[in-house]
């Protein structure tokens, strides 16, 4: 594997010892080599706003491409041009599939990629002889098959209606679900609530703070980050934070109701002055 970025520091030299391990790479290993790009070619000012080795950046990333078994973008500015490609996009940067053609690309977008799911991909491949099962946007599927959403340990209090309303509040404090300050969780693939960061020592919302979806298009123009999403979809139909809470105030009105009226049928049945009677009345 080759990996090729804006200031080429992945790889153990630099310089022009870089610049000719690529050349030897393309020569020597031509069609048996994946090429690992981190970073987007910005194509404004015909590419002069990034120019490594003394060429445009996306001369560069054609070139190696061109001779490579496939390629991987590493995270996403790779994937999906990220905030460099953010409105207005002076620079005019764009995604590597938008240079690349006739190469299966193997999207791993993050900002960053969490380390694991990057060896990951490169293990299944020198293990496997083969790419992984990709999602649709051309993700590995054993890692952005799910939402940070589905296995957030903050999960029961989405599902109870407890919401953070603030980052100071009692709901913050508590643990309570950080939809309403913004957590796009459930609307983001990546695997950072189940492989977590630094070693699995912890993710975002383990820290306090909501997940910015940055593993998904366009993450970056999506509304301010600290603003709720208005809707969602959630197990096929729309729903609000407001709706949700409102909804498991109800399911548990209606069981206080029914306990209430199941100890009045049981109270109904026993003499008024017996001490299952009592009993019940205590228990109300």
């Amino acid at each position: 594997m080759v990996s090729l970025d804006y200031d080429d520091t992945i790889m153990a030299a630099a310089g022009h010892q870089a610049e000719a391990i690529l050349e030897e790479v393309r020569r020597d290993y031509k069609g048996g080599y994946i090429l690992a790009v981190e970073g987007n070619p910005p194509l404004g000012n015909d590419g002069t706003f990034c120019i490594p080795g003394g060429k445009p950046f996306v001369n560069k990333v054609k070139e190696m491409a061109a001779d490579s078994a496939a390629v991987i973008a590493w995270g996403s500015c790779a994937s999906w041009g990220c905030v460099q490609a953010a409105k207005p996009n002076p620079t005019t940067a764009v995604p590597i599939h938008k240079v690349i053609s006739g190469k299966p690309i193997v999207k791993v977008p993050g900002c960053p990629p969490i380390a694991e799911v990057m060896t990951g991909v490169i293990t299944y491949y020198i293990t496997f002889g083969e790419l992984p099962a990709l999602d649709r946007q051309g993700r590995p599927l054993m890692f952005y098959s799910q939402r940070v959403h589905d296995k957030c340990y903050r999960r029961g209090h989405f599902d109870a209606g407890q919401f953070a309303e603030k980052f100071d509040d009692l709901g913050s404090r508590e643990g309570y679900c950080l939809y309403k300050v913004g957590c796009r969780g459930p609307t983001t693939y990546n695997a950072c609530s189940t492989t977590r960061w630094n070693e699995g020592v912890s993710f975002p919302i383990g820290s306090g703070h909501p997940c910015l979806g940055c593993s998904e298009p366009d993450f970056w123009d999506n509304g301010p980050f600290y603003e709720r999403l208005e809707t969602f979809r959630q197990f096929g139909a729309e729903a609000t934070a407001d709706r949700i809470g409102a909804t498991a105030a109800a399911v548990v009105g209606v069981g206080i109701a029914a306990h209430a009226g199941l100890t009045a049928l049981r109270q109904a049945k026993v003499k008024p002055n017996s001490p299952v009677a009592e009993s019940d009345r205590r228990s109300v």
